[in-house]
């Protein structure tokens, strides 16, 4: 909800909360740190008046602001909690140890928690991922896929290799996040054409990963798709510092997509 424009306010939280539930959204995401508790937890009140759920993408950098978040997502009544880690072990095993821990510390909260697939992070890289999975096979992902697209410097059509590797992120991602990069940019403007391909193989993968979901299923469960398109510098901007198109015009198109997406596969499932 960040304009980030030069000389320029950003709106205050009232406002914002209420555009998202004009909009017909089901909740708002938070992207704390540990320092940015207190003024996440002072939002709960625009939760309750505009009947919007929460959800927090929390950054821990250590066990002791990892449970300071999921205290503060337990007070906001979140829903789910995906985990970007600033603790970046050098291997596999590493990595799975210290995952391992907190994901006991994360057992009693009463959301899921899951690992964002994200750059500057623990799951920082598709392989590094898949040979984590390969030690904790059922890790649950939040799956935000322009990471490792960029990071990987993906070609398309994929190969055979980067099909079994995107579909095995798919097969243990619990959540998916809304933005869509190319191999060289990680946020690009939707409705440009020469964006076309890359728009319809991140479609292909949204339809991919839900329908895996749902056959996974037993009981009714809730999938959460979180539409997540940053500010600049996420977004690219122009010599004025202005993006090069309207992002909550793009949040609402993906937003119908995944809408549309959804009723369809319930329909075949």
């Amino acid at each position: 909800m960040e304009h980030r424009l030069p000389g320029q306010r950003e709106a205050e939280p009232f406002t914002n909360f209420e555009q998202i539930a004009e909009a017909g959204y089901d909740g708002v995401c938070l992207d704390p740190n540990f320092l940015e508790i207190d003024d996440c937890l002072a939002l709960l009140p625009l939760f309750q008046q505009f009947h919007l759920k929460c959800m927090v993408n929390a950054f821990p950098n250590s066990e002791q602001e990892l449970i300071a978040l999921l205290e503060m997502a337990t007070a906001l009544d979140a829903q789910q909690v995906n985990l970007i880690s600033g603790v970046k072990p050098l291997t596999p095993a590493e990595a799975c140890n210290f995952m391992t821990r907190w994901n006991d510390i994360a057992k009693p909260y009463p959301f899921p928690v899951l690992w964002e697939t994200h750059r500057n992070a623990t799951l920082n890289d598709l392989f590094f991922t898949l040979e984590v999975l390969g030690q904790i096979p059922n890790l649950p992902l939040c799956a935000d896929l322009s990471h490792f697209v960029v990071d990987r410097e993906l070609q398309i059509p994929l190969g055979d290799s980067d099909e079994a590797a995107f579909e095995r992120i798919l097969n243990n991602a619990e959540s998916l996040q809304g933005r869509i990069s190319n191999n060289e940019q990680i946020q690009i403007q939707i409705d440009f054409p020469q964006h076309a391909a890359w728009v319809e193989q991140f479609i292909a993968w949204w339809r991919q990963g839900l329908s895996l979901w749902l056959a996974r299923q037993t009981v009714p469960q809730t999938f959460r798709f979180l539409v997540e398109l940053g500010p600049p510098p996420y977004a690219i901007t122009d010599g004025h510092q202005r993006e090069l198109s309207d992002r909550w015009q793009e949040a609402k198109i993906i937003k119908q997509w995944v809408q549309d997406l959804w009723r369809e596969l319930k329909v075949t499932v």
